[in-house]
């Protein structure tokens, strides 16, 4: 990508406690990230609870009309687009988590890294 690519940053802080939640990250993502936008989601407080493994392949994410994908469907659209994935080291240990318990590509980073990533970041958007 070159230095004028735009770049998002998204904050997911919901968990798998609040499903409703727990997609659109993933879908805004993805369309960034279809858009040629440089897109990282940060994990953090009860976001890292989306990421452990066995979660995304038994998270359903509801629809009024009933049924809806699981989580594990938006993960790898995302991740196929070129998503990178980033957990909070503190919010880890706030779960009881080690990097091993999460899914394959995730990143761990400290305070510093993502407060990089915000300042170089044209947008950041929590959820």
């Amino acid at each position: 990508m070159s230095d004028d690519t735009k770049k998002i940053l998204y904050v997911q802080t919901h968990g798998c406690d609040d499903p409703a939640r727990a997609a659109t990250p993933f879908y805004l993502a993805s369309t960034a990230a279809a858009m040629d936008i440089e897109v990282g989601i940060y994990f953090t407080m009860k976001g890292p609870t989306l990421l452990k493994k066995g979660v995304p392949e038994t998270l359903q994410i509801p629809r009024a009309a009933g049924g809806g994908a699981r989580l594990r469907h938006f993960i790898d659209q995302a991740v196929d687009l070129g998503v990178k994935l980033y957990v909070c080291q503190p919010s880890l240990d706030l779960h009881g988590y080690v990097v091993e318990d999460l899914i394959e590509g995730v990143q761990m980073i400290g305070g510093a890294a993502f407060n990089d990533m915000a300042l170089e970041a044209d947008a950041v958007i929590a959820f």
